[in-house]
């Protein structure tokens, strides 16, 4: 008997032994008078069963509490819809780009006026620096701001005074320098 015989031979006793398994439970059923195991009838009666015992035991649920105004459970419920008023078609509608007359149903009153805007702070006395024959971005940054790494933020704030090459700095170009 070779290799491959002897896995045919396994596979088939596997085989036999499932068929005589399903032979078993359908004997079982037939003398039990009830649908075989793994039916979808057994299921859900199996489920049923089991949801009746779980709500058997879990402990009564108190009846709900009515809501009071101050509590939050009457802001969950959502108000009736109000009528709406439908606008008469009249002179107004006719002509596109009317002004709309405010009603009482209507939005229009009850919009919130915008709000005062505050008046401009002093604006504190900037500081400039003029540049002198020799001078780099870098030097100037180092000089001025303490740190010469903030070249690039010098250049950025003077783009337009300086030009698109920050290398080139013409003498007697004022930059405004950073806060």
């Amino acid at each position: 008997m070779g290799l491959f015989d002897f896995l045919k031979s396994d596979k088939k006793k596997a085989h036999d032994a499932a068929d005589q398994a399903k032979e078993q439970v359908q004997q079982q059923a037939a003398e039990t008078g009830r649908p075989r195991a793994g039916s979808a009838a057994d299921a859900a009666s199996a489920t049923r069963a089991a949801a009746e015992r779980m709500a058997a035991a879990a402990p009564p649920r108190p009846a709900p509490a009515k809501p009071t105004p101050t509590s939050a459970a009457h802001k969950a419920v959502p108000a009736p819809p109000r009528p709406s008023v439908m606008p008469k078609p009249g002179a107004s509608s006719a002509v596109p780009g009317a002004m709309h007359t405010p009603t009482p149903h209507s939005a229009a009153h009850k919009a919130v006026p915008a709000a005062p805007m505050p008046k401009p702070a002093p604006a504190a006395k900037k500081r400039t620096y003029t540049v002198k024959p020799g001078d780099s971005l870098s030097a100037i940054a180092r000089q001025e701001l303490g740190n010469e790494a903030r070249w690039r933020e010098l250049y950025a704030m003077n783009k337009g005074v300086v030009g698109p090459s920050p290398d080139l700095l013409r003498p007697g170009t004022v930059l405004t320098l950073p806060g």
